[in-house]
C-alpha cells in the first residue's frame, strides 16, 4: 500500500517508533442490509474499507475517497458510527495508533472492484453470512447495524477487546 509522503518523512525522523495518525473507515450498507467488504492487500484479511486522513482533509471527505479508491463504490455518508483509537504493528516493524472515525455509509454509484493494491477482492455480504473478520472489523460493523444507533465510543476506563495492541498485521 502506498504510504503518504508526509508519513514517509515522519518515519525518516522517528524510525519504527509509535506514530499517532488520523484514520477513517466506511461501513457501507446497501438497501438489502448487505455490508461492503474488501480483502486487504497487506494481510489478506477481509475488512471494511479504511485509510488515513490526508492533511487538510475532513474525515467525511476522506471516507468517501477511501471507499471509492479501494472498492470502486461511491458512497454518501449517513452518520458517524463510532470513534476509537486502534493500534497497529506493521510487518516492517512500524508502530501506529490510529484515531479512527468510522461512518455508516450508503452506496450511490460505481461498481465493486478491487484496486489490486490496497484491496485484492471486494464483495457484498449479508450480515449473517460474513467472512471471517477480526474483532476490530466486527466492532465497526456491529455498531452500525441500526440506522438510529448512537455513536459508539469506549467508556472511560473501558478496555474493549477490539482495541488491544495486535502482535502484527
Amino acid at each position: 500500500m502506498p504510504v503518504p509522503a508526509y508519513v514517509t518523512r515522519l518515519r525518516a525522523h522517528i524510525g519504527h517508533d509509535l506514530l499517532l495518525l488520523p484514520g477513517v473507515s466506511g461501513v457501507v450498507r446497501d438497501d438489502a442490509g448487505r455490508v461492503l467488504l474488501a480483502r486487504r492487500g497487506d494481510n489478506g484479511r477481509w475488512s471494511v474499507p479504511a485509510g488515513i486522513v490526508d492533511p487538510g482533509e475532513q474525515p467525511a471527505d476522506a471516507v468517501v475517497r477511501e471507499v471509492f479508491e479501494e472498492t470502486g463504490v461511491r458512497v454518501r455518508v449517513e452518520r458517524v458510527g463510532g470513534v476509537a483509537t486502534h493500534p497497529v504493528v506493521y510487518p516492517n516493524g512500524d508502530v501506529c495508533e490510529y484515531l479512527n472515525v468510522w461512518f455508516r455509509c450508503a452506496p450511490v454509484g460505481g461498481e465493486p472492484r478491487a484496486d489490486g493494491d490496497e484491496s485484492t477482492e471486494v464483495g457484498w455480504f449479508a450480515p449473517d453470512d460474513l467472512p471471517e473478520l477480526d474483532e476490530w472489523a466486527r466492532l465497526r460493523i456491529d455498531t452500525t447495524l441500526r440506522e438510529d444507533a448512537p455513536t459508539w465510543h469506549a467508556l472511560p476506563g473501558e478496555r474493549h477487546p477490539a482495541l488491544r495492541r495486535p502482535d502484527a498485521l
